[in-house]
């Protein structure tokens, strides 16, 4: 069976091709942006791709083409296809009918820590020995790579309410299926396909509604935006994690390296890690419950968290070059880039310099939907360069001179890499955010503070 890929390099249509690959299909694709770390996992499974979209795809015949959610009509690739007699399907429909059914599937949904909480889940089913299956929209780094079958009934998924294709509107989570379920938090992005936050939460609702009665959801307590959304129905066992909830984090360490698990007044574990932030100990009691439901003790999935080395693009350390912290770290969202600084913050403390390296990339932030709170975003650095993407029709002045720091804004990625080498010192850390390849920025900047070295 041969399969190729419209928007393979995607992170969930590049998962979805590992998996593929391990169930013994032939998979090739295309896609138009082909970067690690992706593209180098994609080759070392020995997938063969084709760089841009056009038609010479359809050549090789292949059984069913599956097309990614960044296709659109009057794409070339799009174009050939519908007027070829090929079979096609989207990702998310093909992954239910292939891979899911008849699965436990543990879907991790929100805005933000997706990725950090699935990948924490299928570490926590690993470590306690259910050799869970995993799609993840990231590169945990105690696996390597970002999908595989595993084996077992159990099956652990990011679930992005994105829509699934140009031609099915549906958010991908839909077609999962899910038995556990964890809903992390729920604020407005993807302003390309929803009108507004109403918009998303019934997108969540259809997710809500896919639970069976015998699953379970797992949610922060006292989040306005989720609790609106249960009231339109949920008939599934409810556990909230937070204030007032069945599930209490107390933190044993400012910066969130240290915490204890409280389950209805008790203590039932605790956790000493080398993650920071408070989002990281949200992430980790929503994956705590989550395998809970599945029969993991708390006091063990503390245990496994203790290992967890993290994800890939997640405050991943580049290097310390001329004794300069270098991160990489996939921030998309104004939330994602506070709470992230203010993990950080709290580990260094008051006294070390922290910079911040931005690429606002996603299509939300592109459209300038979220910039009036880009500045404020950023008030735990000291320095911020903002990089200003082409195609962007508004401008980051008016954000450069809201920040509380200094900030400056540039248009090239040699000038990012020049500022840097030039007044980074020993001791300081630098955070580059971006959902994307940035340009090759992150080595770029690595490599200007090594070359000071010597």
């Amino acid at each position: 069976m041969h399969l190729h890929i419209l928007g393979i390099c995607g992170t969930f249509m590049g998962g979805l091709a590992l998996l593929a690959r391990e169930m013994g299909y032939r998979v090739t694709g295309s896609d138009a942006n082909v970067y690690p770390p992706m593209s180098t996992q994609l080759e070392a499974a020995g997938i063969d791709l084709h760089e841009g979209y056009d038609e010479a795809f359809i050549a090789l015949n292949p059984d069913v083409v599956v097309v990614g959610n960044a296709m659109a009509r009057g794409n070339p690739a799009v174009e050939a296809l519908l007027n070829s007699r090929l079979n096609y399907v989207s990702g998310p429909q093909w992954l239910r009918e292939q891979v899911l059914d008849n699965r436990w599937v543990l879907a991790c949904a929100g805005t933000h820590g997706k990725t950090s909480t699935s990948s924490m889940l299928a570490w926590i089913l690993e470590c306690a020995g259910y050799q869970p299956g995993f799609l993840i929209g990231g590169v945990p780094q105690d696996f390597g790579r970002s999908a595989r079958l595993g084996e077992s009934d159990f099956f652990v998924i990011e679930a992005d309410e994105y829509d699934s294709a140009f031609f099915d509107k549906r958010s991908k989570l839909v077609h999962y299926r899910a038995r556990t379920a964890v809903l992390n938090n729920l604020e407005f992005d993807h302003a390309d396909i929803f009108d507004d936050l109403a918009a998303i939460q019934k997108q969540m609702h259809h997710f809500v509604r896919t639970i069976p009665s015998e699953g379970q959801l797992i949610v922060p307590a006292g989040v306005p935006a989720i609790e609106q959304t249960l009231d339109m129905g949920c008939w599934s066992d409810l556990q909230r994690i937070g204030d007032g909830g069945d599930w209490l984090a107390r933190k044993t360490a400012d910066d969130g390296s240290a915490f204890a698990v409280l389950h209805a007044g008790q203590q039932v574990a605790e956790l000493s890690w080398s993650l920071t932030g408070d989002h990281n100990v949200a992430n980790a009691m929503s994956a705590i419950v989550a395998a809970r439901h599945v029969g993991v003790a708390p006091a063990v999935a503390a245990e496994a968290l203790s290992r967890f080395a993290g994800v890939k693009r997640r405050m991943q350390v580049l290097g310390t070059p001329a004794g300069v912290t270098v991160y990489d770290d996939f921030a998309h969202h104004p939330t994602a880039i506070e709470t992230t600084l203010q993990g950080l913050r709290r580990q260094v403390g008051p006294d070390t310099k922290i910079w911040a390296v931005i690429e606002p990339r996603s299509n939300t932030m592109r459209m300038g939907e979220h910039r009036h709170r880009l500045a404020a975003s950023c008030d735990d650095a000291d320095r911020v360069l903002w990089f200003q993407p082409e195609g962007v029709d508004w401008s980051l002045a008016a954000v450069v001179e809201a920040c509380r720091g200094e900030a400056d804004v540039c248009s090239q990625h040699t000038e990012l890499a020049d500022i840097i080498r030039a007044g980074a010192q020993a001791g300081d850390h630098v955070v580059i955010m971006s959902n994307g390849g940035f340009g090759g920025v992150h080595q770029m900047i690595v490599d200007a503070l090594a070359s000071r070295a010597h």
